[in-house]
């Protein structure tokens, strides 16, 4: 049954109608009234702002327990250590080769069109001298190199509530991912009720997520009412060449890759999965947020692909955060225009650099707006590029922001799909119901 709100019109076409007037209301501001109005300014500081921060707030303060539990429930659900294994190194494969397959198309196409070539140096210095008070604290909150044996050290958690309440998502997933393999290997009425519980937990963050989600519309309004009030096109005009080519590269990777893994891998119509995914991609694109989103392609996947729960599960929780093929993409694209932008060649054997570290960072990245920053400022050190410069695509990234989170959900979806083919659920098992539901 398709999601509706009364009246009868579906979720996502009221998501998308708010989308449109917090758009049209906010460029029209911008563009004849001005975003330094005494009254602009009060509307989105009082009003328009914290309806759309109250919005993400309640999703991120159900996130974390909702992908506890489905983890754990995901890795229970295998019923084998086996089943997981399979499950597991299926996931991993497929994340590498579409994250790979994504970085190397940014690349291809910055090295092709070099939308950084061109720019006066002298002009290029007073832009990064601009830009450079905005990137401060990211570059300030960068890591200084890759360190593997760091990376996963990290992800151990010496103390798992202190790793929750830092909201350290990939700790609390490693210790979920351990709970739920002792849940596998110790079989007991206790054990047994124990899942219960947590079962229980799971749907009760959904029901409250269902809730949540019906005043998406309105905050999308608002968020999109700022954004556009208070920036309007003109950094986007400014740089017109590096959003031209970052939006065809994630295009290309939408509408070529993901189709067609889709149809060879997954063996399903493209056009069918696209419409059946269409509620998280809208959602995707206004909170520019992969956790955020996590609730409703959660729902998605059981409802609408009809995906076994304990694949969809185990696959979009772990993708939240560890396959964001999308951010890999942004990283590569964002390096390679910055060091044209400055007039530093970078060789073959850098950029390979580039591609490894961006793979590796779109495992890592938080899956927040404007997650991606820091390990871009941390790339850019590591080739020799001037790390304040990523102050010069801050006012275009959160368009940007949310193209590369609605190809990271997208991606997610696809995986789960892939890994799904040939697995399904024990007989008999309840399915929960679809996204509010009609009255």
């Amino acid at each position: 049954m398709e999601a509706t709100k009364k009246g009868g019109l579906p979720l996502h076409w009221l998501m998308l109608l708010g989308f449109a007037v917090g758009l049209g209301a906010g460029l029209y501001v911008n563009l004849n009234l001005g975003p330094d109005t005494a009254w602009v300014i009060w509307l989105t500081d009082n009003i328009t702002g914290p309806l759309g921060q109250i919005f993400l707030r309640l999703l991120f303060m159900l996130v974390l327990p909702l992908l506890f539990s489905a983890l754990v429930m995901g890795v229970a659900e295998m019923g084998d250590l086996g089943a997981l294994g399979r499950v597991g190194w299926k996931t991993l494969l497929m994340t590498v080769v579409i994250s790979t397959i994504a970085v190397l198309i940014g690349l291809g196409m910055v090295n092709v069109l070099r939308p950084g070539d061109g720019v006066d140096p002298a002009l290029a210095q007073q832009l990064l001298a601009q830009g450079a008070e905005g990137a401060a604290g990211i570059v300030a909150n960068a890591p200084q190199s890759v360190n593997l044996g760091q990376f996963f050290l990290d992800l151990v958690p010496s103390n798992v509530f202190a790793a929750a309440s830092a909201n350290l998502v990939l700790p609390v997933m490693v210790f979920a991912l351990f709970f739920g393999i002792g849940l596998v290997m110790v079989k007991s009425p206790a054990t047994d009720q124990l899942q219960l519980t947590i079962a229980g937990m799971f749907e009760v963050m959904m029901k409250l997520i269902n809730l949540v989600i019906k005043l998406a519309p309105i905050a999308i309004a608002c968020l999109m009412f700022n954004l556009a009030a208070l920036f309007g096109w003109d950094l986007l005009l400014r740089l017109a060449a590096f959003t031209g080519v970052a939006v065809a590269a994630m295009a290309i990777h939408m509408f070529v890759v993901y189709p067609l893994v889709v149809l060879i891998f997954g063996g399903r119509n493209p056009f069918r999965f696209f419409a059946d995914v269409r509620e998280p991609m809208v959602v995707a694109f206004s909170t520019a947020s992969s956790n955020a989103t996590l609730p409703v392609s959660l729902r998605a996947a059981e409802t609408e692909l009809k995906l076994p729960r304990k694949i969809s599960r185990f696959v979009l929780t772990v993708g939240a955060t560890a396959n964001q093929n999308g951010t890999a993409l942004f990283e590569g694209v964002t390096v390679l225009f910055l060091a044209q932008f400055f007039g530093i060649d970078l060789s073959l054997q850098q950029q390979i650099v580039v591609m490894l570290v961006c793979i590796l960072g779109g495992i890592g990245t938080a899956g927040v707006p404007a997650g991606s920053l820091p390990v871009i400022a941390m790339i850019l050190v590591m080739v020799g590029v001037p790390p304040e410069g990523i102050g010069l695509i801050l006012g275009v990234d959160r368009f940007l922001d949310m193209c590369r989170t609605t190809l990271n959900v997208t991606g997610d979806l696809v995986v789960a799909t892939v890994v799904s083919r040939g697995e399904a659920d024990p007989a008999g098992e309840p399915r929960v119901a679809p996204l509010a539901p009609s009255p």
